[in-house]
């Protein structure tokens, strides 16, 4: 039970901060073709 509950907030976690990569990450090459910062 409580490995579950670990598990669960490992990939949730993970899943939280790969977005906040990804949408870095997409931001800057954003930028880096259009020279703006990306519509909202």
């Amino acid at each position: 039970m409580v490995k579950r509950l670990v598990w669960s907030g490992l990939l949730a976690g993970l899943g939280a901060v790969a977005s906040i990569a990804t949408t870095r990450a997409a931001a800057m090459i954003w930028r880096r073709m259009y020279g703006e910062d990306p519509p909202e």
